[in-house]
């Protein structure tokens, strides 16, 4: 990238630049502000290959899949790799249109990539099976010699978690089991949920620790003040409380401020491709 930037004026280089780290820095956590940060780069540099990569990311992670699939071609066009071949195919999914994902799964680019691309292009056309309701060719497709391995890999945990959620999804429950711990064994990074399905499939549900219906609950018997005594050691005898005591006890007009509509506050407690 930085090879490709020194093709600008210095100071054009380097506000483009700029923009680009912003992109890369805030596109997991705020995609939409990396977009904006990607439209301005591309205004100043629309004819460098990495700035057109990186708004088709920016975009892609908006969910702008037309803009992001036509991004990506300008960027292959201009650098003539194939890198990209997997995540256009998965924008022709986005688009609706999983047959052309799975045509591109047949093309020779496929045959270019690296190890981790051949593999994002298996996943992206098990998720054009699966968007097409052929669970069953989704599962085979997933079958591979990088599945068997018991090697880690980046990509590892990923494949193990689809191979898993698409045996969930056609009812092979002790498999998909297996497959999420598998994928929860290598996901070093977190980059999966595979803890919260095996959860889920458990039946096992994640609360708050602190229950605010308790502090709104009216019914405590325990008034305050003998809490307070009670703190410090002072024990209460029924036989010492004389009739005014008791009428405060009475209970006749007692208003209760408590919102009986409060509800318990539930948290469960987490892709691409």
């Amino acid at each position: 990238m930085r090879q490709e930037l020194m093709s600008l004026p210095k100071g054009l280089a380097e506000e483009v630049s700029r923009n680009l780290v912003m992109v890369a820095q805030l596109i997991d956590e705020d995609p939409e502000q990396a977009y904006g940060y990607s439209r301005v780069a591309l205004r100043l540099a629309s004819r460098v290959a990495a700035v057109r990569e990186a708004a088709g990311f920016a975009a892609y992670a908006t969910q702008k899949y037309s803009e992001a699939l036509a991004e990506f071609r300008a960027a292959r066009r201009m650098s003539g790799g194939v890198e990209l071949w997997p995540v256009m195919a998965d924008c022709e999914r986005g688009l609706g249109r999983p047959e052309r994902a799975l045509a591109m799964a047949g093309e020779p680019e496929v045959q270019k990539l690296d190890k981790a691309g051949q593999v994002e292009m298996r996943l992206v056309a098990a998720g054009a099976r699966r968007d097409m309701e052929q669970l069953d060719a989704a599962i085979v497709t997933l079958q591979s010699p990088e599945l068997a391995s018991s090697a880690v890999h980046p990509w590892t945990a990923r494949l193990r978690y689809a191979y898993a959620d698409a045996l969930l999804a056609a009812g092979r429950e002790n498999e998909a089991r297996e497959w999420f711990a598998k994928a929860l064994e290598s996901d070093k990074d977190g980059a999966t949920d595979a803890s919260d399905r095996l959860a889920e499939m458990d039946g096992v549900e994640f609360v708050d620790a602190f229950d605010e219906s308790d502090d709104l609950d009216g019914s405590d018997d325990v008034d305050e003040t003998d809490d307070v005594e009670a703190s410090a050691g002072v024990e209460l005898d029924e036989d010492e409380l004389d009739e005014d005591d008791e009428d405060e006890f009475d209970g006749d007009d007692v208003e209760f401020d408590g919102d009986e509509d409060d509800e318990d506050e539930v948290e469960r407690g987490g892709d691409k491709g």
